[in-house]
């Protein structure tokens, strides 16, 4: 049987790219080599899209720093082009060796790469936010993960809140903020804040993932030095109301007719919260999964995650994540990620292994769903004449 070519790309521009070479590691890893072919597609730190010399393997941070440093290349070598069309060949290729060392003569060579489907690995702004999602609809490439509109509004934290909302989930009460508002007039902001929300509050990038740019806000003279943090990763902050005493739930959901959830899980967080240095940094932090919940609250939770990946039109793959208060019992949706972390010990592996889908199973369903959207989209293009 003919193997699946997979160009899994990873990297990106975004403050997640160390992020992302983990999880492509886990991805090139596990891949069924009798299955599938792995082509690594690097997006390195200024946009370059470049085919590496070697793969991305599993390493700790400081490994993943030094690999980096080794792997850095100048502007000579191959480049990697992906055109914004149909084509038999989904990456050019653009091979450049000097020629002549003394003079600095090129010789450019140009090949092309045929794919059968794109699994993406990236995460933050520029990779999961639909930007590539879209290019990649334009070549009519099949590729894992949610589409454009899904990408966009995943990735929006106040979009995502707005629509939530009007799918009936519960989320905590939040205010847009953005820079030019800000730095016009910070005390109207603040004003504007403390009315409508109490301390102690968090304030958030409302485009970045991996908890990159977050704070808790305990009173008023914190808040001006949280909003410039999130203002380094964002134009536009979201001031969000605390849930306070709150259990961090997640759920990972996998696409399909119908889609499915698994089991919830528990973040408990080394620190105040589980912000990146818990994620990252901090062995201290422990996941609890299945998470310690009651029946109904276990099927509530699942209930809503299911509500929530269709309320964004989601597709492929998606984790939910939650903030269940101890004192009441609420639970409120805190917001979707469309590429969750994707390593073995990511918390969305371990919510399928503990469902009963192994990390290899998980890779070929989310492939196999990749590849049923794309040939039903192009059977929706023939009909259409």
């Amino acid at each position: 049987m003919k193997r699946l070519r997979v160009g899994v790309v990873y990297g990106g521009r975004s403050g997640e790219h160390e992020v992302s070479l983990a999880s492509a590691a886990a991805v090139f890893a596990n891949l069924d080599r009798q299955r599938y072919e792995p082509i690594a597609i690097r997006i390195e730190k200024d946009g370059r899209w470049v085919l590496p010399d070697r793969a991305p393997s599993a390493a700790s941070a400081a490994e993943v720093i030094d690999q980096m440093r080794s792997e850095a290349r100048p502007r000579a070598g191959r480049d990697v082009l992906l055109p914004p069309r149909p084509s038999d060949d989904t990456l050019v290729l653009v091979d450049r060796r000097a020629s002549e060392p003394e003079t600095g003569d090129e010789q450019v060579t140009i090949t092309g790469l045929a794919l059968d489907v794109v699994f993406p690995v990236l995460h933050g702004p520029r990779g999961e936010d639909g930007t590539v999602q879209g290019l990649l609809e334009l070549a009519e490439v099949p590729y894992v993960g949610c589409g454009v509109l899904a990408s966009a509004v995943g990735m929006d934290k106040a979009v995502a809140k707005t629509i939530f909302r009007a799918s009936g989930l519960r989320v905590p009460d939040w205010v847009v903020v953005r820079t030019a508002a800000w730095r016009a007039d910070p005390a109207d902001v603040t004003r504007t804040i403390e009315d409508a929300l109490p301390y102690p509050v968090f304030v958030k990038p409302a485009n970045m993932g991996s908890s990159l740019g977050i704070s808790k806000v305990d009173a008023r003279d914190e808040l001006g030095r949280a909003l410039d943090l999130a203002f380094t990763y964002d134009s536009k902050a979201v001031v969000e109301a605390a849930v306070v005493d709150a259990r961090e739930l997640e759920c990972a959901v996998i696409g399909g007719e119908p889609a499915q959830a698994s089991v919830a899980g528990e973040i408990v967080p080394a620190g105040a919260f589980y912000d990146y240095a818990s994620k990252y940094l901090d062995a201290g932090s422990r996941l609890e999964i299945p998470a310690l919940l009651d029946a109904a609250t276990m099927a509530e939770v699942q209930r809503q995650s299911l509500i929530a990946f269709d309320a964004i039109d989601g597709s492929g793959l998606a984790r939910v994540d939650f903030l269940l208060s101890r004192a009441t019992g609420d639970l409120f949706v805190n917001e979707i990620n469309t590429l969750p972390g994707f390593t073995t010990i990511s918390m969305y592996a371990k919510l399928w292994a503990a469902s009963g889908v192994d990390y290899p199973t998980l890779l070929d369903r989310v492939i196999a769903l990749a590849l049923d959207r794309h040939a039903a989209a192009r059977d929706r293009r023939t009909t259409a004449g």
